[in-house]
């Protein structure tokens, strides 16, 4: 369930909005360490503060999700993605799971600003949405047994409650968003676990023509024409290298 044996191909393929949330949070954090003035534009417009918020700032809210800081942050918080996102993708659908990632986002967000109104620090990170993955998981764990594998349970388990203990551990680390995006993610558990399927990666299949036969198609020509699905991953492949490059010339050029 959690083990990724995909190539790069298939996993763009299966996994689309696992893959494009990774792309997005990883271009963002080039651009605002490697592109200084978009960077700190980025960063002074998107990083939560709950002082901000409370002035009418709400979209800090949403957009703190997608900033991060160090590279452990982003290395982090992307294999986190890897890991526990294209399972629940294929159990929930694509709009489902971008839906149970971003409401738990905020949601943490959200109850941290109202556990911590008087707080002046700023926070940004996808850690609430992550935990409010793993908050999903464990409702399977405890309500929805049928969902998961007791292997994949156990795994997930233990990781959780590591997530816990160096939630309080570990200095700096926003520990109400963290346990706030665990607890929307139990929550809403019930509602979006609703009448789904367990992960099987027999289902991961790419569809294949059975009628080898030429005979003649009325439609060839709108089938041609409206080909363009095929052309959405490589653009989105060659937007990030491009980022990428942008920011190693800027970085170069500052020097």
């Amino acid at each position: 369930m959690f083990l990724r044996t995909e190539s790069f191909k298939d996993f763009m393929y299966f996994y689309p909005v696992t893959f494009v949330l990774i792309v997005i949070q990883i271009s963002i954090w080039l651009i605002s360490n490697m592109i200084d003035p978009i960077g700190n534009i980025i960063y002074n417009y998107g990083v939560g503060n709950h002082y901000l918020i409370q002035q009418g700032e709400y979209w800090r809210l949403f957009t703190s999700i997608f900033l991060h800081a160090g590279i452990g942050h982003i290395v982090f918080n992307s294999f986190s993605l890897i890991l526990f996102a294209p399972a629940l993708e294929q159990m929930l659908g694509k709009f489902k799971l971008l839906f149970a990632y971003f409401f738990t986002g905020v949601a943490a967000n959200i109850l941290s600003l109202f556990a911590n109104a008087e707080s002046m620090n700023y926070y940004l990170g996808a850690s609430g949405a992550i935990y409010g993955l793993f908050g999903l998981y464990m409702f399977m764990v405890l309500f929805e047994k049928k969902l998961i594998d007791p292997q994949s349970a156990k795994v997930i388990t233990v990781i959780i409650v590591i997530g816990i203990i160096m939630t309080f551990i570990r200095p700096g680390i926003d520990i109400t968003g963290h346990l706030f995006g665990f607890i929307a993610g139990i929550a809403l558990g019930p509602i979006i676990l609703k009448n789904v399927k367990a992960y099987s990666p027999y289902r991961n299949r790419r569809r294949k023509s059975t009628d080898d036969s030429i005979g003649f198609d009325p439609n060839r020509w709108n089938k041609k024409r409206y080909k363009y699905k095929k052309y959405v991953k490589p653009i989105i492949t060659t937007i990030f290298i491009i980022l990428v490059l942008l920011g190693v010339m800027a970085t170069l050029l500052q020097r």
